[in-house]
């Protein structure tokens, strides 16, 4: 018996070692994670996880991640799996995620009055994670081509596309 686990764990070596102990393929993550992102009051993000949180499974990890403690504190209380505020969490965060989700805002080097650091726009937007991000007006940036909808309607569109990331 030890010697078919020993076989084993060879075999996956030579297939699909990374290096040391981090195999390719069966070993890495399955779950899904999802961060979003807000600042501020965290409205907008705990509107987008108490959404997510009644369509996508608890296998689909949601990870809220504030400008600031009271967002942080907002998205964890609408359902967020787990969350973590500032600067260094959001540019550490946001690497490790398959899907971003924010406003606009979030790619915009000090947006929301400022909470939005260079280095946090800069990582959001330089991260491979698919980025899902709801276009609401900034008053100095017009994103063109885009409906104007009610926030609830661009939440909607955006949960169905992420049930459509989710699901593949």
């Amino acid at each position: 018996m030890v010697i078919k686990k020993l076989a084993t764990k060879v075999r996956l070596l030579r297939k699909g070692a990374r290096s040391g102990f981090f195999f390719r393929g069966k070993m890495e993550k399955s779950r899904k994670s999802i961060a979003v992102i807000d600042g501020q009051g965290g409205g907008i993000g705990s509107a987008i996880i108490k959404r997510l949180r009644e369509v996508v499974s608890e296998e689909v990890e949601v990870i809220g991640l504030g400008t600031n403690a009271m967002a942080t504190g907002a998205m964890l209380k609408a359902g967020a799996n787990k969350g973590a505020s500032g600067e260094n969490a959001i540019a550490q965060t946001v690497k490790k995620v398959d899907i971003v989700v924010g406003t606009f805002s979030i790619v915009l080097a000090n947006s929301m009055m400022g909470e939005l650091t260079p280095k946090m726009a800069e990582a959001i937007a330089s991260c491979s994670a698919i980025k899902c991000l709801l276009p609401l007006k900034i008053p100095e940036v017009e994103i063109i081509g885009t409906a104007k909808e009610p926030l609830p309607h661009l939440v909607d569109q955006l949960i169905k596309r992420i049930q459509e990331i989710v699901a593949v």
